[in-house]
């Protein structure tokens, strides 16, 4: 008994001297920006259930066993955490002595989940690099959701934190209300939504349209909201071998982008939509899933590029089911058929 008991005020002694050293030593004092803007101040806070170990010559911190870091709003759950620190430049003394430090990338490691502001990224491994704002989530069944919303990876899960934007890589697919968009890669743009209290975010707004048919391989900023807002899909671009999909049609192109509040998806080059057996063929096409509608367009030429030829035509292709109407028919005039024959002596 006395043996677990010193075992567990070691422990206990372990935890409040890492907390401390998080949020209020001058000597050694990590300034940890987990998941978070660098302009909030917040203290990072670890808990494990194994215990919580810093190695100095590593300059690390690892905690074992049920580990989950907070800061702010944000949680990180994982098997193991591993949170690496430098020293930072003209912050005095180094070693020992003295002198001021700062955390800058969390690795995560076994059932990794992130949760923040109503929306959830789950992966076997999570690497967050503090200086870009960055973390990448690995390994199978990758999928990152909030409360409408539903997107999977094969390769990875990107969030770039300080925009709101989220990257699938390999097969993703995002999901809202029986609407599908499959692509090599899938560029999600976040917004936040209202708050419980009904105020509208500080600088809650859609994402900027795009300045042509196809997506810029730079994602670009989205002005976050209220940190108290969840989060929700405005626009997903994707790129290669897009597939959108509702209940009706099925459209297919190289690019894509998709407004998920308008349900207006553009489809630009190798464009294919289809409605049963009807096909509708071109280089620019709109299909908006909520009512139902497409149409395909004549190219759009580039921007101050000069045509080297008229638009390429649209082609259509319209099968009547005469198939199914004429077995239909065909019943009906062979059972009057075989009754007038029954009156015949």
């Amino acid at each position: 008994m006395r043996r677990e008991g010193g075992q567990t005020a070691r422990t206990a002694m372990m935890l409040v001297g890492l907390s401390l050293l998080l949020t209020g030593m001058p000597l050694h004092r990590p300034s940890a920006q987990l998941l978070n803007p660098s302009a909030e101040n917040l203290p990072l806070q670890v808990q494990a259930d194994s215990g919580i170990e810093w190695q100095q010559d590593a300059k690390a911190y690892i905690a074992r066993g049920n580990a989950v870091a907070t800061r702010g709003p944000t949680q990180v759950h994982a098997d193991t955490l591993i949170a690496r620190y430098r020293e930072v430049k003209g912050g005095g003394n180094s070693g020992n002595a003295g002198g001021n430090t700062e955390i800058y990338r969390v690795e995560a490691d076994g059932n990794v989940t992130m949760t923040r502001e109503g929306q959830t990224i789950v992966g076997d491994r999570a690497v967050y690099d503090l200086d870009q704002a960055l973390m990448v989530v690995t390994g199978k069944a990758l999928k990152l959701t909030t409360a409408v919303d539903l997107v999977t990876a094969r390769d990875s899960l990107e969030w770039y934190d300080q925009k709101q934007i989220a990257v699938a890589r390999g097969n993703a697919v995002a999901i809202r209300n029986g609407k599908t968009i499959k692509a090599d890669i899938l560029t999600a743009y976040m917004v936040k939504t209202k708050p419980a209290d009904g105020k509208a975010p500080a600088h809650a707004g859609k994402a900027p349209p795009p300045q042509s048919g196809k997506p810029s391989p730079t994602p670009a900023a989205v002005l976050p909201g209220s940190s108290a807002a969840d989060s929700k899909i405005s626009r997903v671009d994707a790129q290669g071998h897009v597939v959108v999909t509702n209940a009706l049609d099925t459209g297919r192109g190289d690019y894509g982008v998709y407004n998920a509040d308008s349900g207006i998806c553009t489809l630009v080059d190798n464009v294919v939509i289809a409605r049963g057996k009807d096909v509708i063929k071109g280089q620019y096409g709109v299909m908006d899933l909520n009512k139902n509608v497409s149409r395909m367009l004549p190219a759009a030429a580039a921007p101050n590029v000069a045509s080297s030829g008229p638009p390429q035509r649209v082609q259509g292709l319209f099968i009547r089911d005469d198939e199914a109407r004429g077995s239909g028919a065909g019943g009906a005039l062979g059972r009057k058929a075989s009754s007038g024959g029954d009156k015949k002596p």
